[in-house]
């Protein structure tokens, strides 16, 4: 059997007559050269049955189990919820998109099994996700500065890659520190591509359902469909700013008057006390200047108007080098917030906004909803690798379809 049948038969119990084809046929021209097909029975063994022990977590469209074969590898195996029609839909759009990714900042899949069960095998990686480190008191201290900053760099790498370097452009679309892996040697690995979206080069546009996660997904998404690499980059922007304060965005309330972690930390930079909202664990690791470069990214990234908003390929750069004078950030979009567009080229600063001091408050955090606001139009995002120009990228559609429910409790989306 070729390797293009191998990958047909993931798809085969879920297409209909009227797609079947085209969709054969495409992952057909993507079958991978290094996976392989895992028999069910080797990965009950591998799991102890799927043990409740060995349950890492919950992935984009199922539980997702550690595993050992009789090789002693250690694996990670994500198994379809048997009852959700949108978690069929994910299982082949992962399949589809990590057959043709390589690269050492995204998660690798090692292969898969299609009967009885649909499951997805991937390389174990055991520091877990970084949610499970960063917002827990107990581990926090487990990430010092050095570690965030490599981290913050890794991700960044890891998107650069998908959106410029990979056969096809990727945008994630749930870029979130539960979707950031660990490895024994703290190198971040992007994962959980259930909601990703592939566009082939001489696609212009795409009509897509809105899927994320609250508070990390970029205002002209959420609220219009408006699909960029630039949305990706929006909750790239947050994650940095989370590792740098060790708090969640969506669960904020340091501050009574700030709705959410974005806000609070452009209150901050506004008021010259940038530094501020550095996690007091990390004030004896931290470097002051690699701090306030990773505070003006992470606002940078995470502005409202998506047209400021830099590409991957800027903030690699930004990160690789003292970047001397970078682009003054204009406000962050959320959840409630009010924002003119504003006119005329940004100023720029290498260190405005930022004070010395450490922080010394106290953190807790309490539910609330940090997510949009009111959008600007949507535009044509351009693709650029990191010292040559390449031609334009598509335009990215929109859906004016209702909302519906997400089987998993977290995801709003749109069909």
């Amino acid at each position: 059997m070729t390797k293009s049948n191998l990958f047909r038969n993931i798809i085969k119990p879920f297409l209909s007559s009227s797609n079947k084809e085209s969709q054969e046929e495409d992952l057909g021209k993507i079958a991978a050269h290094d996976q392989k097909v895992f028999n069910f029975e080797t990965l009950v063994s591998a799991t102890r049955n799927f043990h409740p022990d060995n349950k890492l977590g919950q992935g984009g469209f199922g539980p997702v189990f550690k595993g050992k074969l009789d090789s002693g590898e250690e694996i990670a195996v994500k198994k379809l919820a048997q009852t959700s029609h949108q978690g069929k839909r994910e299982f082949v759009n992962e399949a589809k998109l990590l057959a043709r990714v390589q690269h050492r900042n995204v998660v690798s899949l090692l292969g898969y099994c299609v009967s009885p069960e649909k499951l997805l095998v991937y390389e174990y990686v055991p520091n877990e996700s970084l949610d499970k480190l960063l917002f827990k008191s107990r581990t926090r201290d487990t990430l010092d500065w050095k570690r965030r900053y490599d981290i913050i760099s890794g991700v960044a790498k890891g998107l650069l890659y998908l959106h410029e370097d990979a056969h096809d452009c990727i945008i994630h679309r749930d870029i979130k520190a539960s979707n950031i892996l660990l490895d024994e040697n703290w190198v971040p690995k992007i994962a959980d591509f259930g909601m990703a979206k592939l566009y082939p080069e001489d696609q212009t546009h795409v009509n897509t359902r809105i899927a994320g996660t609250n508070g990390y997904m970029a205002p002209e998404y959420v609220m219009h469909g408006n699909l960029s690499i630039k949305a990706d980059v929006y909750s790239f922007g947050v994650v940095v700013l989370e590792l740098i304060s060790g708090q969640k965005n969506y669960t904020f309330d340091l501050d009574p008057e700030c709705q959410n972690l974005l806000e609070w930390a452009y209150k901050m930079y506004k008021k010259g006390e940038g530094l501020e909202i550095l996690e007091p664990v990390l004030a004896s690791t931290a470097n002051p200047d690699q701090v306030a470069t990773c505070i003006k990214i992470g606002l940078l990234c995470a502005q409202f108007n998506h047209h400021r908003r830099p590409m991957m390929n800027r903030v690699v750069l930004m990160l690789s080098r003292k970047p001397g004078t970078l682009d003054e950030p204009t406000e962050p979009g959320y959840l409630g917030s009010r924002h003119r567009r504003s006119r005329g080229p940004a100023t720029s600063s290498s260190s405005d906004g930022m004070s010395r001091g450490s922080n010394s408050q106290s953190r807790s955090t309490s539910t609330t909803t940090a997510a949009t606001a009111t959008t600007t139009a949507p535009h044509t995002p351009r693709r650029h690798a990191s010292s040559t120009s390449v031609p334009h990228r598509r335009r990215l559609g929109s859906t004016s379809a209702g909302p519906v429910s997400d089987p998993y409790g977290k995801r709003p989306m749109r069909e």
